[in-house]
């Protein structure tokens, strides 16, 4: 090998390494010391959070929560993908690694609330408004975010923890093709099983049928489905936005034709493929996207 074929050699690598080193995004565990519950020691038993931070962030935030029936969690289209498209308009993402089946009901919302708590506490630090902080869910996802957009608290103010302190009510909710009910016959058995059982008590299924908890304290949402989804219908979507009118909780829903379920962000779909700009037009709607 000659010389300058060592040089260029050496600079490709360089190249391909400093671009795999500048691909890996921070990881924050939501729990240190371990988290409450935990029936292992391996990665599924430790939700975290990996951080997506734009060059010039303008304050807003969001905690994604990909799908996967509450078995498993489609990180790439609903999770990396996502958290790279925010960044391209300057907002805050999160990914959230929740933990699923064989963990049951409460720990999913429970780690979502933790994360909604943690970026909250740690808002100075990523550079972002504690009061423009969002969640946004797919499928399964969208089920846990639809189920913290109706059961939040303002915090334990006593807490000796100070990320328990703060409130984890979100600021708005942003539900893609989301599982919403599971007590009417469109909803997707196969998450009330993973989540709750399949014999679930019926008092805890109709308190996480979530069109059923919908009230005034509930933040703004953004929604959005296709008719052509038959794992998780439509109607899932539709009931929680007419109960978000009947409340008076002020939001959006959108339904397209073309896209079977988990159409991510739909970049071959025509039509479907709109979809993220119309939430980025709700964002700067409501102000949450800075002047």
């Amino acid at each position: 090998m000659t010389r300058s074929s060592f040089i260029t050699l050496t600079l490709v690598l360089f190249t391909v390494q400093s671009s795999l080193f500048a691909q890996e995004r921070p990881v924050m565990p939501l729990y240190p010391e371990g988290a409450p519950g935990m029936m292992g020691e391996v990665q599924k038993d430790r939700p975290n959070l990996t951080l997506y931070k734009p060059e010039k962030p303008n304050g807003c935030a969001v905690v994604v929560c990909p799908g996967g029936g509450y078995g498993g969690l489609a990180v790439d289209h609903e999770g990396k993908q996502i958290g790279e498209w925010f960044n391209e308009f300057g907002v805050t993402a999160f990914v959230l690694r929740y933990r699923h089946a064989p963990y049951r009901h409460p720990i999913p919302l429970n780690d979502l609330q933790r994360a909604i708590r943690t970026v909250r506490a740690k808002a100075k630090e990523f550079g972002i408004d504690p009061d423009h902080l969002g969640i946004m869910g797919f499928s399964a996802g969208g089920h846990l975010c639809s189920t913290a957009v109706t059961h939040f608290d303002g915090g334990d103010a006593n807490s000796k923890d100070l990320i328990e302190r703060q409130s984890c009510r979100p600021d708005f909710g942003i539900l893609c093709y989301p599982v919403i009910t599971f007590t009417q016959d469109f909803m997707h058995r196969g998450s009330r099983n993973n989540l709750l059982g399949t014999e679930p008590d019926e008092k805890l299924i109709e308190s996480l049928s979530n069109e059923l908890q919908v009230t005034k304290e509930t933040p703004p949402v953004f929604l959005f489905h296709t008719f052509e989804d038959t794992a998780v219908p439509p109607q899932n979507s539709l009931v929680f936005y007419l109960a978000m009118k009947e409340k008076g909780v002020p939001g959006e829903l959108h339904l397209y034709e073309k896209g079977r379920h988990g159409v991510g962000l739909a970049k071959s779909i025509a039509g479907t493929q709109n979809w993220p700009k119309q939430l980025q037009d709700w964002l700067l709607v409501r102000g949450y996207l800075g002047k």
